[in-house]
């Protein structure tokens, strides 16, 4: 896996981890025992466990939010790098006709002082086309960034949304008095991970 995908799959990890530890605690419509009432030798409680990683490596959405995240990142650094080379070719077209100025100067090429100056104008108007091309970059890089991060939020708040929303509908009738992240677990329990359950009807969903 790439650089740019293990970024995004983190942000999209992080936001889902805090997700189930902010929104999965016990749920307040869940079905309470009676008085007195206490669960048999060996039965399971009613808790289930998910792991998110799996979610996002397994869940098509998860998968094509990174897929289209990492494309417009790969494509916006194309469009800078163009940009940054054209610029850096300029200035080095700059650097030498200043270099060039500076020897006819010392060696009194000019025929006149008119001339000189000319020339002198000409290479004070280039650089301050320089200066603001420079800062054009500057401000396209930082558009770029915002834009990045832009998307990152809208797509990492449709995957929380989206997971929170089927976890809702599988858990209406409140069977499961508690929803947990397998990443808060020091270890797993057998029999209480919905994970590939939950991974199925998430992206039959989504087919939908």
């Amino acid at each position: 896996m790439n650089k740019i995908s293990i970024i995004v799959e983190s942000i999209l990890g992080a936001a889902v981890i805090a997700l189930f530890v902010l929104f999965f605690t016990v749920n307040p419509w869940a079905k309470k025992p009676a008085d007195g009432e206490v669960e048999a030798q060996g039965e399971l409680l009613p808790i289930a466990v998910v792991n998110t990683d799996s979610i996002l490596a397994h869940y098509t959405l998860a998968v094509e939010a990174n897929d289209k995240l990492q494309s417009k990142y790969e494509e916006s650094m194309v469009k800078m790098d163009g940009k940054a080379k054209a610029f850096q070719k300029e200035y080095e077209t700059f650097q030498k006709d200043v270099m060039d100025f500076q020897r006819k100067v010392e060696a009194n090429a000019f025929l006149s002082r008119e001339r000189a100056e000319s020339e002198q104008r000409k290479l004070q108007n280039k650089e301050q086309q320089l200066l603001a091309k420079q800062q054009e970059l500057e401000n396209l890089r930082q558009e770029l960034s915002n834009d990045f991060m832009n998307q990152q939020a809208a797509l990492t708040q449709q995957l929380s949304d989206s997971v929170q929303s089927y976890l809702n509908e599988i858990n209406a009738d409140g069977h499961y008095h508690l929803i947990l992240n397998s990443a808060v677990l020091m270890n797993k329990v057998a029999g209480y991970d919905i994970t590939n359950e939950v991974i199925e009807g998430l992206n039959a969903r989504y087919a939908k």
